[in-house]
């Protein structure tokens, strides 16, 4: 059996009332299709509302105009009312007279005299056309001669004149069930004097996020716990696709009070949506509670998906209820991507439009075989196309969605996707606007002090933390403007200079201290160098060590002085300064490497190993950019000077 068989094989048939089979992983596909079979077909719940709220909902009943648009034959423009017989003859050396009836016909007026043989009424833009007149003349096309009017131009019959119903003619069908209402919708039905309009009732979600660690914000975050982003973000992404979500709070993985809860949720609301508790762990109790609901129950637990693999679909009294994943980055795209054409379809609203766009991958990507997987990427600009960045952050990560212009996907059957390869990214929005300045390199908490002005005055900055070799490359490939780099060169005892190659400038950017951190009460360190620091961590088999990522300058540091050793924590590789000093200051390691800025604000001992420059790789290309002029300016600023020496930085 293949791997595809396997991941889209057919879920045995199961007892009444047993629901124990939903470890079984089924294709994203299938789990679709069962889901929406469960579900579909169904009437939609229909409300009558006010014009002014009927934006951005969808007829439920086809509309017929009660009355013609326009109601009556009116000018098109300011001139006179006129019959275009009487002004057949009239040419530039022999022009028609016409007697003015003395009527002026302005827009609301309606008119009370017929125009006669030989006769015109002066009308404006919009006023009714008399009885006897057929056709109307520019003003601007006619002489005044007393009381009458010389024309040197014919008219046509019709010239200028909009008949009535020649826009919406009466008992005509002005817009069909299904219509997504916008501004225009309500102009037409403005237009035919209609104040209130039958619509598909939003559905009413359920939101739920589960979960002991949450807390919600506002509140003092304890230790251990976190602030609960999903109910914030699910509650959002569902109003944003055509529901009315209720947020119905965080609640603990008590079976007794959560099941009270959904049971309450199933009964009120239209659609239930549950974030966490969807793991087959004995803390994880929502599937098993969603079990006890109601008929058919779970039709999907487990989708070869990744990110989303523990997502659970269920149909309980004819409702769908779902359980996300409690991690932001699975929950999240598991609800755009399976969610939402569902949550869609209770709405009456069509499809989500998808936009795709070629880009080239500028790196591997491994994937795992048998699960369809996504990988959130953001866009640049490179020299013969878009190149698609994967963020890498991990389906843990809230700002993966944000920061992400969209997603590829990496088929089932394939392990990897090569570097250099030609992929369809699926945008989140309509459109992706590329940053106007790209940095690529290593991290710094100083960038955003230089950048802040820029995206101040405007400019889309996108900074892409891969470590100063990582930013080399991609600097050398065309992909970005700067890469941030602090190498040190053992052989001429300089920084960075000696790994810039052809095409590349050095632009100084400013000083920092690198140094050995701990945790301030820990008397192993008190007193030592950071050399000495360091092998009093090596001599210690239960002190652990925080690293930083391959392709890091930091890491580049670390391994000169560990000379080879590889103690406990080695492979605990995060990608920034800050989560160094988070692990520190939590106690999930005991010592580390980051910058003294960084230190300070963490609390924790810092002692000074060396004095890096932190530069910029420039690509020479690029360098009359207005964008990059922007960043160069304000990394000579008096403002992100004084900015960078106050965080602890010296410019150079």
């Amino acid at each position: 059996m293949t791997m595809a068989d396997q991941s889209t094989k057919a879920v045995p048939e199961r007892a009444k009332g047993d629901q124990t089979q939903f470890l079984d992983v089924l294709s994203r596909e299938e789990a679709m299709a069962r889901f929406a079979s469960a579900l579909f077909p169904r009437p939609l719940p229909a409300v009558e509302c006010d014009l002014a709220a009927a934006l951005g909902l969808v007829l439920a009943h086809d509309v017929v105009a009660p009355i013609d648009v326009p109601p009556f034959d009116r000018a098109n423009v300011d001139g006179f009312a006129v019959r275009a017989a009487d002004t057949a003859a009239a040419s530039e050396t022999a022009p028609v007279h016409l007697d003015l009836t003395g009527e002026v016909i302005a827009c609301g007026v309606a008119p009370r005299r017929t125009i006669g043989r030989g006769e015109a009424s002066v009308i404006a833009t919009g006023g009714p056309l008399p009885r006897g007149a057929d056709a109307v003349v520019m003003v601007e096309h006619t002489q005044p001669a007393g009381v009458r009017i010389a024309l040197r131009r014919p008219a046509l019959p019709g010239q200028f004149v909009s008949y009535a119903g020649s826009d919406i003619a009466r008992r005509e069908v002005l817009l069909r069930a299904g219509t997504l209402i916008g501004s225009r919708e309500i102009g037409m039905l403005a237009a035919c004097g209609l104040a209130r309009v039958l619509v598909i009732r939003k559905p009413k979600v359920a939101v739920i996020s589960t979960g002991d660690e949450l807390v919600q914000p506002g509140a003092e975050l304890q230790p251990a716990a976190i602030y609960d982003s999903n109910g914030a973000i699910v509650t959002a992404a569902v109003a944003e696709n055509g529901g009315e979500p209720v947020f119905l709070g965080a609640f603990p993985d008590q079976e007794d009070k959560l099941a009270e809860v959904l049971a309450g949720a199933v009964e009120t609301y239209d659609m239930v949506i549950l974030s966490g508790g969807t793991s087959k762990g004995e803390g994880d109790v929502s599937h098993r509670i969603i079990a006890r609901l109601g008929p058919p129950g779970i039709v999907a637990h487990g989708i070869a998906l990744k990110p989303g693999k523990p997502l659970c679909l269920a149909v309980c009294s004819g409702k769908p209820v779902v359980v996300l994943p409690g991690f932001p980055t699975s929950a999240m795209f598991t609800f755009h991507d399976m969610i939402v054409p569902v949550l869609r379809r209770l709405a009456g609203l069509p499809p989500r439009a998808e936009t795709k766009v070629m880009a080239t991958l500028p790196l591997r990507v491994s994937s795992e075989l048998g699960r369809t997987e996504f990988v959130m990427v953001s866009l640049v600009a490179g020299v013969d196309g878009l190149i698609a960045y994967p963020t890498g952050k991990g389906s843990g990560a809230i700002t993966s969605f944000a920061q992400a212009d969209g997603f590829l996907r990496v088929d089932a059957l394939a392990d990897h996707l090569p570097a250099g390869s030609s992929i369809e990214v699926t945008l989140f929005t309509p459109h992706a606007r590329v940053p106007d300045l790209v940095i690529i390199g290593s991290h710094c908490t100083g960038l955003d002090l230089v950048t802040s002005p820029l995206a101040r005055a405007g400019l889309n900055v996108r900074s892409i933390a891969v470590g100063s070799l990582g930013g080399l490359a991609a600097a050398r490939r065309g992909e970005c403007d700067f890469a941030p780099i602090h190498l040190f060169d053992a052989a001429s005892e300089t920084y960075n200079t000696p790994y810039l190659s052809e095409g590349l400038e050095l632009v100084p950017g400013w000083r920092r201290m690198q140094g050995f951190v701990f945790r301030i009460d820990d008397d192993r360190f008190k007193g030592l160098s950071a050399a000495d620091a360091v092998q009093a961590a090596l001599a210690d088999g239960a002190c652990l060590m925080v690293n930083r990522n391959q392709g890091a300058g930091t890491r580049i540091l670390i391994d000169r002085l560990l000379d080879g050793a590889r103690p406990d924590g080695y492979f605990n590789q995060p990608r920034s300064h800050n989560a160094v000093a988070a692990a520190v200051a939590q106690g999930r390691a005991d010592w580390g490497v980051t910058i003294a800025p960084v230190a300070r604000i963490a609390g924790l001992g810092f002692l000074p190993l060396t004095e890096e420059h932190y530069d910029f790789a420039l690509v020479a290309a690029r360098r009359d950019r207005p964008a990059v002029q922007a960043f160069l300016a304000s990394l000579r600023s008096d403002e992100s000077r004084a900015a960078l020496r106050h965080a602890g930085f010296e410019p150079a």
